[in-house]
């Protein structure tokens, strides 16, 4: 089980940048170039206070980026590390971003897949999310979906 999470800080980077590498690489030949996760700067969102990882047996296990919005909470990105899947790190990170999202007095959680990210999809909707429309955003094809607190 995930021990806990708490606010990402700069010696978290490394494993953080590791993580979505390890995570994200199988999608690349899927979306023909690397998924919008493999481009962020972890460290702005360190820095900007927007980042949060999961230890599993006292290691980074997992991080999530959650961006606050005028009306809602954005899931921005999700990673677990592909070695601890099957453990309940990301259903625990997803279950972070409601608690976070209330805690901060929004209704709504909001996020956006890319349409090959098939299993993430699947994921999402068995949680609970609702799809909300799909197009094409900062050159993907994307699935938007929301999720009522």
């Amino acid at each position: 089980m995930a021990d806990i999470v708490r606010p990402a800080g700069m010696s978290d980077l490394d494993a953080m940048t590791r993580i979505v590498m390890d995570a994200y690489t199988k999608y690349i030949d899927r979306i023909g170039k690397a998924p919008g996760p493999m481009l962020d700067d972890y460290s702005v969102h360190i820095r900007n206070h927007t980042a949060w990882v999961i230890e599993f047996n006292g290691t980074v296990a997992g991080l999530i980026v959650l961006l606050p919005e005028d009306d809602h909470l954005l899931l921005d990105n999700v990673a677990v590390d592909p070695a601890r899947h099957g453990r309940g790190i990301g259903r625990a990170l997803m279950r972070f971003a409601e608690i976070e999202a209330s805690r901060r007095g929004y209704s709504e959680l909001r996020l956006y897949t890319h349409v090959t990210m098939t299993e993430n999809l699947a994921m999402y909707l068995a949680l609970g999310w609702q799809e909300t429309g799909r197009g094409e955003q900062a050159g993907y094809q994307r699935v938007f979906l929301r999720k009522p607190l």
